[in-house]
């Protein structure tokens, strides 16, 4: 008997939602065969079998959320008896489903045909890896004394007792309990198997229940937080559940605003010959067997490449006691979707010619847009360029993409009046702004990476050389 498992499909990701499954009890499957449609927190994924054989028992229902490496089906010989243990330990899925699913998914999670599913135990990880905890979603609070309702806080208990000698904390709890010094011992998780998660540890810092582990630092304490109105009285909304790429955006987002202190550099560079050196390349790629378009984004993406091999200082990460130099040079586009946003990278972009790059974002934006991208296609960023030139927003600042140090938001060209040679004319102007981690760069190395770049955007011809 082989057991199908919730896959890790990149660095961040912690649990996947079972959106349909492609295959029944019962069916013949193939080593290859799609069974069934995950959806991560970037992108929809479809499982595949690892093995030939009989799809004997679906131990997820559609609908629900399981931690990665959770069983979420079993294949094997059609007459090879179910595990003993597959009856016995329903009560484990249902745990793994998030207390923040719908009632409709609660109810799906108790099985589709009456019969409640239930996975074999829990599989021993790899050495190396950790089986993530779920991300609990937000549901509805009781009624508070103003008569709005206010979202419900999770209270963790406190330990009776100190634990074993291992602590079971999922990665990111550790993080922020370090972060804010909380005694971890102290804390009976409310994950799988009583794991610690990240709902754990926040909550135990809105209630200021735990114990720190030693006297915090002369610093303010934080007001504290206020629930807001979830709702007016006789108003009407509509309750829209997070995808899991949106609760991911949400989550990496505020992370990277509170832990990473941004400051922000804006220049305006002049278009005017970078709008000439496309034309060229444009009249070039026309007369190609497969005719291409190379638009401003992509020259400003080999632009910035090219830019990072001059000052490499900036192509780091923080991870909080070192800086850590990347040796390649992956710029990730930002491409708007409508479930949310998502940052496809180009590899080893320094290395890649304008035409290259322009075939390259293409089929990445097709890709993300049709619901194509591979886990590889969207990890391993160092850079991110961020444009909403399309739609004429003149300037912005955009938010460090995790782990990176800087991100460069690009704004509209513009017919602009500018000063030269003494006379005001007329020349087509863009701004773009750097977003930088201060723990990682100081604003002398930011300002030199934007002097380079606008030399290479306003001497195009120094990208080729």
């Amino acid at each position: 008997m082989y057991t199908v498992v919730m896959p890790k499909l990149g660095d961040t990701m912690e649990e996947g939602k079972v959106l349909n499954w492609l295959k029944q009890e019962g069916d013949l499957v193939e080593k290859g065969d799609a069974l069934a449609e995950i959806e991560t927190e970037k992108v929809n994924i479809e499982v595949e079998a690892f093995k030939p054989g009989v799809l004997r028992k679906i131990l997820v229902p559609a609908g629900a959320t399981v931690p990665v490496g959770a069983p979420i089906a079993l294949t094997g010989a059609a007459n090879e008896p179910l595990p003993a243990d597959v009856a016995s330990s329903a009560a484990a899925t249902t745990a793994a489903i998030p207390a923040a699913a719908s009632a409709e998914a609660r109810a799906q999670a108790q099985g589709q045909t009456g019969e409640t599913p239930a996975p074999v135990a829990q599989p021993t990880p790899a050495a190396g890896q950790q089986i993530a905890a779920p991300i609990s979603g937000n549901g509805r609070g009781a009624p508070s004394a103003n008569g709005y309702a206010a979202p419900p806080v999770p209270t963790p208990s406190l330990a009776p007792s100190a634990p074993a000698d291992r602590i079971f904390i999922s990665p990111i709890a550790r993080r922020i309990a370090a972060e804010h010094t909380l005694d971890i011992t102290q804390l009976q998780g409310t994950g799988p198997n009583g794991r610690i998660i990240r709902e754990d540890v926040e909550a135990a810092l809105q209630r200021g229940q735990i114990p720190v582990q030693q006297p915090a630092a002369i610093i303010p304490p934080a007001a504290p937080a206020v629930a807001l109105p979830v709702t007016v009285p006789g108003e009407e909304v509509e309750a829209v559940p997070l995808s899991q790429m949106r609760k991911t955006i949400a989550r990496r987002l505020q992370q990277s605003m509170q832990t990473a202190p941004h400051f922000y550099i804006t220049v305006a560079i002049e278009a005017t010959r970078l709008g000439e050196f496309r034309a060229s390349v444009n009249d070039y790629a026309a007369t190609l067997p497969e005719p291409l378009k190379v638009s401003y984004n992509d020259l400003i993406v080999k632009a910035v490449a090219t830019t990072l091999t001059h000052v490499p200082q900036v192509n780091v990460s923080f991870d909080g006691e070192q800086l850590l130099l990347k040796k390649r040079i992956n710029v990730g586009v930002a491409v708007a979707l409508e479930q949310g946003l998502i940052v496809p990278v180009i590899r080893d972009t320094d290395k890649r010619g304008v035409l290259d790059i322009a075939r390259e974002s293409r089929r990445l934006a097709d890709a993300a847009r049709a619901n194509k991208l591979k886990p590889e296609d969207f990890s391993g960023g160092t850079f991110t360029v961020s444009n909403l030139g399309m739609f004429d927003v003149e300037s912005f600042t955009a938010v460090i993409n995790p782990p990176e140090a800087a991100i460069l938001a690009v704004g509209a060209i513009a017919p602009t009046p500018v000063v030269r040679d003494g006379q005001v004319v007329v020349r087509d102007i863009f701004k773009v702004t750097l977003s930088v981690d201060h723990r990682a760069l100081d604003g002398a190395t930011a300002a030199r990476f934007l002097q380079e770049l606008k030399r290479l955007l306003e001497q195009p011809l120094g990208m080729l050389l």
